[in-house]
């Protein structure tokens, strides 16, 4: 199977993905492989601003943006609900 988009995470993005509980990273790190293949999922919500995009995982939020001409997709911010939009 291969990715349509290249996937790639800021380093801050890295360190929140490492922190979270394992049950939660291995949901979340299934849905940021998912974007590869589709970056606009079901669910997905296009955020004010330009800011790029966000999909739910349970109480987690994983925002991101997405590149079609270079077909790249880069996680910025993985975090709670509650945390994630500050």
């Amino acid at each position: 199977m291969t990715a349509s988009y290249d996937l790639s995470i800021k380093e801050s993005a890295a360190r929140e993905l490492k922190a979270l509980p394992r049950n939660d990273l291995r949901r979340i790190t299934r849905r940021i492989h998912a974007l590869a293949i589709d970056p606009r999922p079901f669910g997905c919500e296009n955020l004010a601003g330009d800011i790029g995009y966000r999909i739910r995982q349970g109480d987690y939020r994983v925002v991101y943006t997405i590149d079609d001409e270079k077909r790249s997709v880069e996680i910025l911010k993985i975090g709670h609900r509650r945390e994630v939009h500050r």
